[in-house]
């Protein structure tokens, strides 16, 4: 029986021993290994987190130049990022300044090379004088000669008139104001008393009992809403011009009976656009009184819509949820093209088709490149969008229907939108989302299948770009006349503004327009009035 303080064999021992000594330094290694990645994890967060600090400095860079490039003008894109800091540090820069600064060479870092400094600017070659128009009224004047002039200096016989050296230049008739004295005849028969007194009748005025003419309250009209001439100046020019003092309101109260009486003309306009199956919508804010003692003015806005060759609806709306262009459009079922504001969205009837404008997409490309001249990938786009629209532009040029245009943008389109969505899905995936690249490209994307319609579509245009021009009286005179006096003023404004514009679009003189048919408009039938639309007026006239 063997004993129970009999030793472990010693090979027994060293196995074991080597045994945990081998777990210990496995422990060990495994400890480093979890070290070593946990060191390179934090590497590689601190890595990402300088790139992206990277990145997001260069958006920064790109909106501070975006930002002084608004800030100095259209022009002021071409200047160098050193121009732009000293005129940020100026106390006032005028837009004089900022085009003289935008003509000259970036500045650059002292080379020491002769060349730098023989450069020479190439001058512009002068256009030439204007030529005047042909339909202006001629009214000459002669200018005789001197009487030396008129003698012979040798034989002293008098000169003959042989030609005249003529020059045109442009004059005007300063607006002379005078008081028209309306007389109606008063008749009665001397010996039939019973038949007593015949007056002849009224003739037909905008305004009945003003004691303004139509020819001045269409003055008014024009002036604010073709020249945004606030009534105010106006009334300013009548006291100035004519020692006329008038109220404002008096003033006021003519130019919102235009409106007045065209709300009904607008209304056909309206059934007219919507009959149509093509339509560019847009919309833009306008401050509206509320006169509430909140001490500021109400947002309101004036939606447009039109389409390319006829005339333009303005719907005054006092904000820009969907229901404005909701019960505007009811059951339309053409095409819709717009920026892409999601209003727009869910509108119209079950067949309507939403389209998009390269215009809106392209311009978020170019703020890109304007903010960061080494953005390539966001000039290429720029590049390829341009051959889009140049493709419409050889179609104009050459006087292409919409079928004929429509077989050039088959041809040379596809190519050009491929090129272009793979060049957007790598901005895409190396530019971060809220950069001016990321945002553009994330932009274009999400509308691309609307963008893409005009290859269905040969009516269809490839921007809203003449929606816009349209909005642009309502812009300038904004910072003119500041607001509407009233939510009630609204509709009238936007029935002034739709046949301002429609007589603009088709070259329409506009005084002459609402001369012929603002008086008597009130008597008028509604079937009547699809006959002095703007659209059959023009028709009418003489090419």
């Amino acid at each position: 029986m063997s004993s129970p303080f009999q030793s472990t064999p010693k090979s027994t021992v060293d196995a074991a021993v080597l045994k945990s000594l081998v777990a210990q330094l496995e422990a060990q290694v495994t400890e480093q290994q979890k070290q070593l990645e946990a060191k390179d994890q934090r590497i590689k967060v601190k890595d990402d987190a300088l790139a992206f600090a990277h990145l997001k400095i260069e958006a920064l860079e790109a909106r501070l130049r975006l930002e002084r490039i608004r800030r100095y003008g259209k022009q002021s894109e071409t200047l160098s990022d050193l121009q732009l800091e000293l005129l940020d540090v100026e106390p006032g820069v005028s837009s004089e300044e900022v085009e003289a600064e935008s003509q000259r060479d970036p500045i650059t870092p002292e080379t020491g090379k002769d060349e730098d400094k023989t450069k020479t600017r190439v001058k512009k070659k002068h256009p030439g004088r204007n030529k005047l128009p042909a339909h202006l009224e001629r009214v000459e004047t002669i200018i005789p000669c001197s009487p030396e002039q008129c003698t012979c200096g040798r034989c002293g016989k008098e000169n003959s008139v042989i030609g005249y050296e003529e020059t045109e230049v442009l004059d005007v008739k300063p607006a002379e104001y005078v008081v028209t004295v309306i007389k109606r005849e008063k008749r009665a028969c001397q010996t039939c008393e019973e038949q007593g007194v015949e007056t002849a009748a009224a003739p037909e005025r905008i305004l009945p009992k003003s004691i303004f003419s139509d020819e001045v309250i269409i003055d008014f009209t024009v002036n604010k809403y073709c020249d945004s001439l606030p009534l105010y100046r106006q009334q300013a020019k009548l006291k100035r011009d004519a020692g006329l003092e008038v109220a404002l309101s008096t003033i006021d109260d003519a130019v919102l009976r235009v409106g007045e009486l065209l709300i009904p003309l607008t209304g056909v306009m309206k059934s007219e656009l919507l009959a149509g199956g093509y339509i560019q919508a847009d919309e833009t804010p306008v401050g509206v009184q509320t006169h509430d003692k909140r001490g500021r003015n109400h947002q309101g806005y004036l939606w447009q819509y039109g389409s390319p060759g006829k005339g333009v609806v303005f719907d005054f709306q006092m904000g820009r949820g969907r229901e404005g262009p909701k019960v505007f459009l009811g059951k339309f079922s053409g095409l819709l093209q717009t920026d892409g504001y999601k209003a727009y969205d869910g509108v119209g009837g079950p067949g309507i088709v939403h389209a998009a404008c390269w215009s809106h997409s392209r311009r978020k490309f170019v703020e890109a490149v304007k903010s960061n001249s080494k953005d390539f990938a966001s000039g290429h786009v720029v590049a390829l969008m341009d051959e889009l629209f140049a493709i419409d532009r050889e179609a104009r040029e050459g006087n292409l229907d919409h079928a004929e245009r429509n077989e050039l943008r088959q041809q040379r389109a596809p190519k050009i939108l491929d090129e272009l969505r793979t060049c957007l899905l790598a901005i895409k995936k190396t530019a971060l989302p809220k950069s001016l690249p990321g945002q553009a490209a994330n932009y274009t994307l999400a509308l691309w299948k609307k963008l893409t319609h005009f290859l269905d579509y040969p009516e269809l245009e490839l921007s809203t770009n003449l929606t816009e021009n349209s909005m642009r009286p309502v812009a300038i005179g904004r910072r003119n006349w500041l607001h509407l006096g009233s939510k009630e003023a609204g509709p009238k404004i936007a029935a002034i503004f739709s046949v301002v514009e429609s007589c603009r679009r088709l070259n329409i003189p506009i005084r002459k327009y609402l001369a012929e048919v603002l008086p008597g408009l009130a008597d008028r039938s509604i079937q009547s009035l699809a006959q002095i639309l703007p659209g059959a007026y023009a028709a009418r006239r003489p090419k």
